[in-house]
């Protein structure tokens, strides 16, 4: 099957603690590295989160090590947000801020409404749930917009 993705994505969230790291994390094991794919929140003042980490572990993704960074931090590290073909919003503020950066170049921004699984639930599992739910509604965006999983990615 001859794909049509994009050179490269910027996923972006409210903290890139959860939301854009998983999506940038199941994008990269769907589809190898065909496309760069980065991640980036409106702020950068937490930590990965631990239940992301957990049920990304449990489809093969691998997220302990994701470093967590702003807007602000990605370009100060070199990622340019004019060198990306697609910015994927996964948080209202996180569009809002894209279309502000990106009203002087000429790429996509679009918005994926993901469920924010941060503070649902009142047990652990209940928490695991959530976050499993926000993890499909990412994979499944993923496929519809980019097609089936790749059968041997080179991820």
């Amino acid at each position: 099957m001859v794909r049509d993705l994009p050179q490269s994505v910027l996923f972006c969230c409210d903290h890139n603690a959860v939301r854009s790291p998983m999506a940038e994390g199941i994008m990269k094991k769907f589809y190898g590295f065909e496309t760069y794919v980065q991640s980036a929140g409106v702020l950068s003042e937490m930590d990965i989160d631990g239940f992301a980490i957990a049920v990304c572990a449990e489809i093969g993704v691998e997220l302990s090590r994701h470093r967590v960074r702003s807007f602000d931090e990605m370009q100060q590290w070199g990622d340019d947000l004019s060198s990306f073909d697609l910015v994927v919003a996964l948080s209202p503020a996180s569009r809002h801020k894209a279309l502000d950066l990106t009203r002087y170049f000429h790429l996509e921004v679009i918005y994926w409404p993901i469920m924010d699984p941060t503070g649902i639930g009142d047990t652990r599992e209940t928490r695991l749930a959530a976050y499993r739910q926000s993890r499909d509604q990412i994979a499944a965006k993923l496929i519809e917009t980019f097609g089936p999983p790749m059968e041997h990615p080179d991820a």
